[in-house]
Formats: C-alpha cells, structure tokens, sequence
C-alpha cells in the first residue's frame, strides 16, 4: 500500500486508560482525517518519579479492550517492545522508519503542550509531528514562544479526570464506570487491578 496515511500517536502510561484519551483519540481522528490514531503505551515515562501501577501488559491490554470496537483507534506497543525509558522522539523516528510515507500528528493535552519545550529533542519532535492538542481544564495562557502558531486545538470537551484519580476511586471502593470504558471496568474487576 503505497498511499500516503495520517496517523495520529497518542502515547500514555494509560494506568489505566479512560474516557478522555479515548475523546481525544476520536477529536484527533475526526479533526484531522487521520486514518489512525495509535495509543502507544509506556515502558517507563520519563517524567513520572515512580513506574506504573499495572503490568505493561495489563496496560496495553486494557488498551486493547478499550479500542476493540473501533478500528481506526489501535493499541501499539512500540515502546513496551523497545523497553526502558520511552521518549517521544525515538518513538516518532521509530514510526516514521515503519512508515515512511505517513504524516504523524502528536496527539497531547494542553497541559503537555506547555511542557513540550522540557522534553527530549522538543525541536525534533516538534519537526516530526503536527501537533493535535486538546484543551485542559484550568487556565493555559503561557505557551511557550517556540510553539505559538504551531499547534491545532481539538475541538473536544475539557475532561477533568485522570488515572491518579481513577486508581484512588478504585482503592476508595468509588465507581468508575463514568469514566472507564465498560471492556476495562470489566478488566480491572477481573484482575483485581488497583485494589
């Protein structure tokens, strides 16, 4: 298949993954044509102090069961097979060897996009991908020169939730299931993850 695609990478620890990557995945897609869109899970993110809570392989496969339906949305495990510390940069050069043909679109909350210029080799992903960046609860008014008149704002819903949160409500004994999709509420209850 020699036609140029657009994909979208939206990489994450997903620990675990919930409706507002899935929202942003689906803005990402629609916004922008993309012909997929990747979640690409972390082996280990670079600016998280601590590992994740659930295997690499719980992880992924809650990915997996969260997109199951919609095959436009893919889990990848790129960085898991790679291992240690996953930058974005190597993940991007990675895929752009994979497909060299493919237009990539870095899909990022707005909260991430203030942060890019701290990330390893920012110029290089910023010269990778088009940035896809989906709007944050909270005031984002500082972002930084570098990236003014570079970035495309999803139009997308302000999620305020986040793994953190959803892993306390889980050890609380809280529901989720507003903002899980139901295929991981059922695969955290069956492996007794987060508890």
């Amino acid at each position: 298949m020699n036609k140029a695609k657009r994909i979208g990478v939206l990489g994450g620890t997903f620990d675990p993954v919930h409706n507002a990557h899935l929202a942003m995945a689906r803005a990402a897609r629609d916004h922008a044509r993309l012909d997929a869109v990747l979640f690409v899970v972390a082996a280990r993110p670079p600016h998280k102090d601590t590992g994740p809570c659930a295997s690499p392989e719980d992880r992924f496969n809650m990915v997996e069961a969260a997109v199951a339906d919609e095959p436009q949305l893919r889990a990848s495990p790129l960085e898991l097979d790679r291992g240690g510390v996953s930058y974005t940069c190597d993940t991007l050069d990675e895929l752009g060897r994979q497909a060299p043909a493919a237009k990539l679109f870095l899909v990022v909350g707005f909260d991430s996009l203030i942060d890019l210029p701290n990330w390893r080799n920012f110029q290089h992903v910023v010269a990778s991908a088009g940035l896809l960046v989906a709007p944050r609860p909270g005031q984002y008014n500082h972002v930084p020169k570098e990236l003014e008149g570079r970035y495309t704002v999803l139009p997308c819903p302000k999620f305020d939730v986040s793994s953190t949160d959803i892993r306390n409500r889980i050890r609380a004994g809280q529901s989720i299931e507003d903002l899980v999709p139901p295929a991981v509420v059922q695969y955290i209850r069956e492996k007794g993850i987060y508890q």
